[in-house]
């Protein structure tokens, strides 16, 4: 039973939010191990994805083969995992009949002159892909004199798995009189949103003076080391008139956030929406994001998947669904999308799943819902998130919010799963640990953080976890360090208390 919920009325008792920076695959299929069932159906929905696209591309009398589908599948000609990037391509709009666009690419850096030919096919299938995230809105446009320009991003997953970042920047080009607008695309490995969005400010800059003047950058770019966390690299640059430019890049040293931005997710949504959010998500359901805007769509879905950390969504994401993949939102199996506006009559009409509607002050901004999803996580837990919500402020920066953020959150996972590694037991060093599913379980003396905890671990992000933890029971990392130093606390909480009550007796 789907109930149509107005969230003015819901009396939120809490919910989370916390997850990882780059494990947000466009359409990724899931990497279930032992998960068959889900596989299939996948599987299933991939193939009438692909004959729908093979389809749609046909009746646009295009020459081009169609993308590949599976979040889109990209295909990877050459390795540049330390390089800030891979390539750079602008897409433009090329009119092809009354109101009708064409996307099309006009501009490469680096070309790629040096591949064979089935690299260059490869190639080819990759490029198309990107094209449809470059304007998800189809071939319907109609030329603008003003444009603001919008930043977002999106992931294109290979066929052995691996992942790429795709970054766009969509602006008008300068001109006069009506004209489409123009988009620069950067696909790179790395994940970090804010030291690209910076890129593209460069970029922009010089695209304004000449398109030639953005080849120097990039060069200068892709020859550099991309810093680790924390770290700062500078790139000299010359522009006429202003000199050489020396632009400083910085990565942010908690890596693990370096792809998220909170910014606008609780701009949209309120505290307690943003737990309902996060509730439905961490038991894997079908969620739906509404919005115009390409940006506030990418960044709201990358900050909800940065909400899972330590675990990672490991269904269907794609942050911006283009209009010829619409049909992936009848798909059984879990999945985050993020749908524009103008399609919310296409995915309206489909049951047992949450449609957030991104507009600020929405009236409804669960236009659809199961109606369960103030109640599933422990109350007591939702209070205590709701708290450490609350301490950060509206003038936050974006680093200050991912503090406070990120720290409420996973403090809600140490509390409510941080004594896993106490139950994987293992008969030596050399072999993999076994998880004690119940014990682990009993050991949560909450009855409804016990029962919450049995229907988390029954998901797909904690299968694969578990299966690491069980690889390698020291495990290492933000999530592991919190889980020791809330041990620590409660042993010096313990020998405060035996000391108090001796001196009382």
């Amino acid at each position: 039973m789907v109930a149509r919920c107005r969230p003015n009325n819901l009396e939120l008792k809490t919910d989370d939010v916390i997850a990882p920076p780059s494990n947000s695959a466009e359409m990724s299929e899931p990497v279930a191990h032992g998960h068959h069932g889900p596989m299939k159906r996948l599987s299933t929905m991939f193939s009438y994805l692909q004959e729908k696209i093979q389809r749609d591309w046909s009746d646009r009398d295009l020459t081009q083969p169609p993308p590949p589908t599976s979040d889109i599948t990209m295909h990877s000609a050459l390795d540049h995992s330390h390089n800030f990037f891979e390539y750079l391509v602008v897409v433009s709009l090329r009119k092809k009949g009354e109101g009708t666009y064409e996307p099309q690419i006009t501009y490469q850096f680096p070309k790629r002159t040096d591949m064979r030919s089935s690299q260059k096919e490869e190639e080819e299938k990759s490029l198309k892909a990107i094209l449809l995230f470059c304007f998800p809105e189809g071939i319907n446009w109609a030329p603008l004199t003003e444009y603001s320009s919008e930043t977002f991003s999106f992931v294109l997953t290979e066929v052995d798995g691996s992942r790429k970042n795709g970054y766009c920047r969509r602006l008008l080009p300068s001109g006069k009189g009506a004209r489409a607008p123009e988009a620069y695309c950067i696909i790179s490995r790395v994940a970090c949103f804010g030291l690209f969005s910076k890129i593209f400010d460069e970029v922009e800059k010089r695209r304004q003076i000449s398109m030639a003047m953005i080849y120097p950058f990039m060069q200068s770019l892709r020859e550099a080391p991309f810093p680790a966390p924390g770290n700062t690299v500078k790139i000299k640059s010359f522009i006429p008139e202003s000199g050489t430019e020396i632009i400083s890049l910085t990565r942010p040293l908690d890596s693990w956030l370096e792809h998220v931005d909170f910014r606008t997710l609780f701009r949209c949504l309120k505290d307690e929406e943003v737990l309902q959010v996060f509730a439905s998500a961490v038991l894997e359901r079908r969620i739906i994001f509404i919005a115009e805007e390409l940006s506030t769509l990418s960044q709201v879905l990358h900050a909800v998947a940065a909400l899972l950390y330590p675990f990672t969504w490991q269904h269907t994401f794609i942050s911006i669904v283009p209009s010829v993949l619409i049909d992936v939102v009848m798909a059984p199996t879990p999945y985050l999308l993020g749908v524009q506006r103008h399609k919310l009559d296409e995915v309206i009409d489909q049951s047992d799943m949450l449609i957030v509607d991104l507009t600020e002050g929405a009236d409804n901004t669960f236009i659809t819902c199961i109606g369960d999803e103030s109640t599933i996580l422990p109350e007591k837990l939702q209070m205590e998130l709701l708290q450490e919500l609350r301490c950060k402020r509206d003038n936050s920066t974006s680093e200050e919010l991912k503090k406070v953020v990120s720290e409420a959150f996973l403090s809600f996972f140490v509390k409510t799963v941080g004594h896993i590694s106490s139950h994987v037991k293992s008969c030596n060093s050399r072999q993999p640990g076994v998880f004690q599913k119940k014990s682990f379980c009993k050991a949560i003396e909450s009855k409804a953080v016990r029962h919450f905890v049995k229907r988390f671990i029954q998901t797909q992000m904690f299968d694969l976890f578990i299966q690491e933890v069980e690889r390698q029971p020291t495990q290492e990392g933000v999530f592991h360090k919190k889980v020791l130093e809330d041990q620590e606390s409660k042993k010096k909480e313990k020998a405060n208390r035996v000391w108090m009550k001796g001196r009382v007796v």
